[in-house]
């Protein structure tokens, strides 16, 4: 299981859609995601303040892109999706309660 933290307008915006891009896809060449253990610490360095986020909880098994562990912050492995999440792959997606 991996998760992905999203504004919930940029969620709302793609609701038609049967994948989720998000604006790293372009600039980076992939999705930010993080496991659940991860999760409290990327909000607090990167969602500090924000409200309106979702959690999407994904079943990295059923990803149709491909998924990668690299070093990133602290030397952390993070799992990078390099092309869009099918929504397919989307388990829940819950409210942040910031």
């Amino acid at each position: 299981m991996i998760c992905h933290i999203i504004l919930e307008a940029a969620w709302n915006e793609q609701e038609a859609a049967e994948s989720i891009h998000v604006p790293s896809l372009q600039s980076e060449g992939f999705i930010h995601c993080c496991t659940q253990q991860q999760v409290a610490g990327v909000l607090e360095r990167y969602f500090r303040g924000q409200t309106n986020l979702l959690l999407l909880e994904i079943d990295e098994a059923k990803l149709e892109s491909e998924l990668r562990f690299e070093k990133s912050t602290n030397d952390e492995l993070f799992p990078h999706v390099y092309g869009p999440i099918n929504k397919t792959a989307i388990l829940t997606t819950t409210r942040i309660k910031n």
